[in-house]
């Protein structure tokens, strides 16, 4: 249940791409001084990075960010009732907590923002599960729990008093390991249950080869695929590369899809060998889809400034033409110049 801590040439092979599928339960909670123009606390969960339900210091109250999570109170009525007591607790919690760590750390006024995040993971495959919880302090990490050991982390001298009290609540440390390992990972799984039509959809990606101009890497970019379990590499022939290669994150877009790239550095290579690179991005349950690197279908900045340069000589020789024109006529019928330059221009625009 809710916790609390702290964002072309397409060549489709036969073979399937095997992605282990890991679910991922998180929620996200922060609290801030400082800031009149925003929430002093937030909380939002997300189910696979997508956001099911989001509370704050404004509204206080807990509300579904996903249709389908209303399916989860269909066996409890008060469910979501249940949730806002949760995020009014604490949202006290929080704002109590930031409080010790200005006075512990000497300050006063200024800006401040607490986090915690905390969630578990499970791979429907192998049944395994991992858990974890992290808390920040002014953008920087402050204290982690290791729950291999039982113990939490000091990030900073200043979170070491912190890390002995807790250290020493034996009972809290042995709920938090059952919670994370068991609890969090039962409702993981109803949520995943309720909202499994929406997060199994897929959605394939544009791809397409991107380079700024002739002696940058060439990136590879698919934008608009889902889920976000995918993968995007280089390879020469049947071998992928590493070397010159630079793979980017997955990045959420506007749309609830994602996108992410692949640049890879050919400065070394000759261009007559470029197509014997290919880009290849596989998103879990599809075929793989490949690019192969070949001039004639990479995107430059270079290219589009010579069409815009041409569209513009096209189009002042067209102008020049019209002048020319427009002087001949005047000349022999002094007076209908404008109705000629009239004519000429309504042409152009219905082109």
């Amino acid at each position: 249940k809710s916790g609390l801590p702290n964002l072309v040439c397409i060549v489709v092979l036969l073979h399937k791409s095997f992605i282990t599928v890991i679910h991922s339960l998180r929620y996200f909670y922060s609290a801030s001084s400082g800031l009149p123009d925003v929430p002093s606390y937030m909380s939002a969960g997300f189910l696979d990075d997508v956001q099911i339900s989001y509370c704050d210091s404004r509204n206080n109250r807990n509300i579904p960010k996903q249709d389908w999570m209303n399916n989860v109170s269909s066996d409890n009525s008060h469910y979501w009732e249940e949730e806002t007591l949760t995020c009014l607790a604490k949202q006290e919690t929080l704002k109590e907590n930031i409080e010790i760590a200005k006075l512990r750390l000497n300050q006063t006024g200024g800006v401040h923002v607490y986090q915690h995040i905390y969630g578990c993971d499970w791979d429907n495959e192998t049944g395994q599960v991992k858990g974890f919880a992290q808390i920040g302090y002014d953008g920087e990490d402050f204290i982690a729990l290791d729950l291999n050991t039982s113990l939490w982390i000091a990030a900073k001298p200043e979170a070491v008093l912190t890390k002995h009290k807790w250290d020493k609540n034996k009972y809290a440390l042995q709920y938090e390991k059952f919670y994370f390992l068991k609890v969090c990972v039962e409702w993981l799984k109803k949520y995943e249950r309720s909202g499994r039509r929406s997060l199994m959809k897929t959605v394939l990606p544009s791809v397409s080869l991107l380079q700024k101009t002739s002696s940058s890497p060439v990136s590879c970019l698919a934008t608009g695929f889902y889920p976000n379990k995918a993968e995007i590499f280089s390879r020469k022939g049947e071998k992928q590369i590493h070397k010159g290669v630079e793979t980017g994150e997955i990045l959420p877009n506007n749309d609830g899809t994602f996108q992410m790239s692949v640049h890879i550095d050919l400065s070394s290579v000759g261009p007559e060998d470029w197509s014997k690179y290919e880009c290849v991005f596989q998103l879990s349950g599809v075929n793989s889809i490949i690019h192969r690197l070949e001039k004639t279908r990479i995107l430059t900045n270079e290219s589009n400034t010579s069409i815009v340069i041409i569209a513009v000589v096209a189009a002042l020789a067209v102008l020049g033409l019209i002048a020319v024109i427009g002087f001949i006529v005047y000349k022999k019928k002094n007076g209908e110049l404008v109705n000629f330059f009239l004519f000429f221009c309504i042409l152009i625009v219905e082109l």
